[in-house]
């Protein structure tokens, strides 16, 4: 297995790594992935503009597993993000996309703690550890940032035990028993660790998600993002609409599906990707 190393001295991007505590973007690149997720204004790290950039992120960037369909490698290093996000203009899964954007994050200037996680299987149990990343932004209330979670939206969750938000049709609140739980009413989303991480600390579970044949990323096609009032996701060849009036779900053929990829999510293919590793019981 190889893994690309997380740091660099400079990158393709244009981007200056300073260490993994004290790390610069150059402004150009800001300005790139701002317009990226159609943000063409000055930001400055305050508590509205970090729900304008999770808002716009949800929309405009795909929560996608295309890649370990497509023969891609995923990597966690921070030229490799970029270039995905902003320059290819892809999505990717939770450590490409909250590990991009939490470089967005701290390049305008907020502190960001990467937390390691654990999503629920089908039994009730928990699956490994390094299982999820999702962000913790330290603004003048700590909050809960996630735009790499395709099951919900969750977004703007206050960082303290027993609060309820109300967050696309759920209400998140964190529950302490041991790990903080996210949880949707009774259902835990998935559970977090409260100790900050580094993005190389994600990178050989990112490697097995993207490889194993018991990974359920590897196991079916899935495309999917925040619309106003709800979510869009194409699952395979289904095409599924989520919103307060209820679901809506229609069957594409191929020509269909390569369309939906291209204009609803901004991805375009030549062909829809065989599932790698089709019906295969799942272990995470």
């Amino acid at each position: 297995m190889r893994i690309t190393p997380l740091w660099s001295d400079k990158d393709r991007c244009g981007l200056w790594v300073l260490g993994p505590r004290s790390r610069e973007v150059r402004p150009e690149l800001v300005q790139r992935y701002l317009e990226r997720i159609g943000v063409r204004h000055p930001v400055e790290p305050t508590t509205p503009t970090l729900v304008e950039l999770t808002s716009r992120h949800l929309e405009s960037v795909p929560f996608e597993n295309l890649g370990a369909h497509l023969g891609e490698q995923v990597s966690l290093s921070a030229n490799e993000l970029l270039d995905k996000i902003v320059h290819r203009r892809r999505g990717g899964i939770c450590y490409e996309l909250n590990g991009a954007f939490a470089l967005l994050l701290r390049a305008v200037g907020f502190e960001v703690d990467l937390l390691a996680g654990r999503i629920p299987r089908a039994g009730g149990e928990f699956g490994p550890p390094f299982g999820h990343l999702a962000l913790l932004v330290r603004t003048r209330t700590p909050t809960l940032v996630d735009v790499g979670f395709a099951n919900a939206t969750v977004a703007f969750v206050p960082w303290e035990p027993g609060v309820t938000t109300p967050a696309g049709g759920h209400g998140l609140r964190l529950a302490k028993h041991g790990d903080v739980h996210v949880c949707s009413g009774a259902e835990s989303l998935y559970t977090l660790e409260t100790r900050p991480r580094e993005l190389a600390d994600f990178a050989a579970m990112a490697w097995w998600q993207y490889n194993s044949p018991h990974s359920r990323f590897t196991q079916s096609l899935v495309c999917s993002r925040a619309v106003p009032g709800g979510r869009r996701t194409l699952a395979g060849h289904r095409l599924i609409d989520v919103s307060a009036s209820g679901r809506e779900e229609r069957l594409l053929d191929d020509d269909e599906v390569l369309d939906c990829y291209r204009d609803e999510f901004g991805v375009r293919l030549t062909r829809v990707p065989p599932v790698r590793f089709p019906r295969l019981p799942r272990t995470a």
